[in-house]
């Protein structure tokens, strides 16, 4: 066994995201989506880093939370209707048990699905009623974490008129700092992009540190650099390591033994099938094998250790001292997208450490001593291409353009002297929902295109439909906006007046509308 931290620094960023879905459709992708990432990514990952946490651990990995994100894990509407889908879980697998009992590993199967689904019940009730933010506190308090944040509603930056992308940011850490107490001082990037001079808005938001992809450093991701003249520092994904895990085309969830994603048993809902083979129809999947997916997750165990080991070996020889090597993932992929991904990602950071392997955070690896010379940074994100291809590309041009006018739009508005303005603010909140970078990554993939261009349009409309109540004074404008906040209402604490400059000398009877006041942070 090699000495702690002998062999170099690894550290792992979880990037934990999902766009706005409450209230916007079901099944296939609206909360179903939020749903099945919360059961089979989220709790579970979470119980990891407390287990972690009661075992004494610290700086186990670096985790993201998007403000987006946090804010419908602690929204009562989604605590309701997600501790239904749970209930509804354990149904379709007790059901399940009935129509699979004469086969011996759909039998299993059910089995563990209803053990599952009774567990994670459990774990809800006991310890996320009160949502996400108290388990999230205690994991940074705990320091088993060390937490980024990010823009309210996950835009792409690059995109963004200077003054919405610092008015976004400023009140994400804002939020984050609302639900934890804790404001971040380094942040996961939407889509790791960048555009040069991005992080002089940094600077002046307090963030000290975020990330990019590795190309964008040219490959040279063995330490942390400092930005231009900034006294921030970008980290950079190590490709060759990060694809051993997950690539554009390989990786080890695609295994033949791990469970299929894509294969559902549409009378009970659940997944029966492993993989199997790429080619292979979902009519000619065989049955899903606990105990095989258990041999070959040992495996992988092992090769990503044994390639972590390998590669700081490698740059410890190109460099002279010991290196830093940054994995970074969606949180998602971790038991939503890989069913075995949790006791993988268990495996791999009680390993690591035997390996020889200082496991840290980014913060951690700075007061390690990996911090190098300064760099000047590409445009970039971490999409097809290392470019902006994916949200700036030709099958989204008409998006971009949209967004470009809202923006323009959302700028000329102008909210009253005085007190908080509702109808501003959703206004606001709107403008910001259409911006998610979700939309466009969805469109240029074709992963449900249609529900990704309904959404920028739906909230693009209503921006326009609070923008000309908001101009006229019209009396209703603060009940419009009232019941489209009730459906669409993140970021209680979002105030127009921060993006929007004031307008004097108003009419005395437009105030009606700024008494209506704000609602508190949820």
């Amino acid at each position: 066994m090699t000495g702690p931290g002998s062999e170099g620094t690894f550290c792992l960023v979880l990037h934990s995201h999902l766009p706005w879905l409450a209230h916007h459709g079901s099944w296939p992708v609206g909360e179903e989506w939020l749903y099945q990432a919360w059961a089979h990514s989220y709790l579970p990952v979470a119980d990891l880093l407390r287990r972690f946490a009661d075992e004494g651990r610290r700086d186990v990995l670096t985790l993201g939370v998007t403000p987006v994100l946090a804010a419908q894990l602690d929204d009562p509407y989604c605590l309701r209707t997600f501790h239904s889908w749970l209930g509804d879980w354990q149904l379709r697998a007790q059901h399940a048990g009935t129509l699979w009992r004469s086969d011996r590993l759909l039998g299993a199967l059910a089995a563990d699905e209803y053990r599952a689904a009774t567990a994670a019940l459990s774990d809800f009730e006991q310890r996320w009623r009160h949502g996400f933010s108290p388990i999230l506190r205690s994991l940074v308090d705990s320091g088993v974490v060390e937490l980024l944040g990010g823009p309210l509603t996950h835009p792409f930056q690059p995109l963004l008129d200077e003054r919405v992308r610092s008015f976004a940011l400023r009140g994400g850490l804002a939020d984050t700092r609302l639900r934890t107490g804790h404001r971040p001082e380094g942040v996961w990037a939407p889509e790791c992009g960048y555009a040069p001079g991005m992080e002089g808005g940094y600077a002046a938001e307090g963030v000290r540190r975020f990330l990019v992809d590795g190309p964008s450093l040219r490959g040279d991701t063995a330490a942390a650099r400092p930005v231009g003249s900034s006294d921030v520092v970008c980290f950079g994904r190590d490709l060759e390591v990060t694809y051993r895990v997950w690539s554009p085309k390989a990786g080890y969830p695609g295994h033949s033994a791990y469970r299929d994603f894509h294969t559902w048993a549409h009378e009970v809902g659940l997944k029966p099938s492993r993989v199997t083979g790429k080619h292979i129809e979902p009519a000619g999947k065989a049955p899903y094998d606990p105990a095989l997916a258990a041999d070959t997750l040992r495996l992988h165990v092992k090769d990503f250790v044994d390639t972590v080991v390998a590669r700081l070996r490698q740059l410890r020889e190109r460099h002279g001292r010991r290196s830093l090597v940054v994995a970074a993932y969606d949180t998602e992929l971790f038991g939503h997208w890989w069913h075995e991904g949790p006791a993988w990602l268990e495996g791999v950071l009680r390993a690591l450490p035997e390996a020889g392997v200082h496991v840290t955070t980014l913060n951690g690896a700075l007061e390690a001593g990996h911090l190098g010379a300064p760099v000047d940074l590409p445009a970039s994100s971490w999409g097809s291409g290392k470019d902006w291809r994916v949200w700036d590309g030709e099958q989204v041009a008409d998006m971009v353009a949209d967004n470009t006018a809202l923006q323009r739009r959302l700028l000329d508005l102008r909210v009253r002297p005085g007190s908080r303005d509702p109808v501003a603010d959703q206004a606001v909140r709107e403008a910001l929902l259409a911006l998610s970078s979700d939309w466009a990554f969805m469109v240029t993939k074709d992963s449900a295109a249609d529900y990704a261009r309904r959404r920028a349009r739906v909230h693009t409309e209503r921006f326009d439909e609070l923008a000309a109540l908001h101009r006229s004074g019209a009396p209703d404008a603060a009940t419009v906006a009232a019941r489209l906040r009730a459906q669409d209402g993140p970021f209680g604490h979002l105030d127009a007046r921060a993006l929007l400059p004031a307008r004097t000398g108003e009419p005395v009877a437009h105030s009606r509308v700024t008494h209506a006041g704000g609602t508190p942070p949820r």
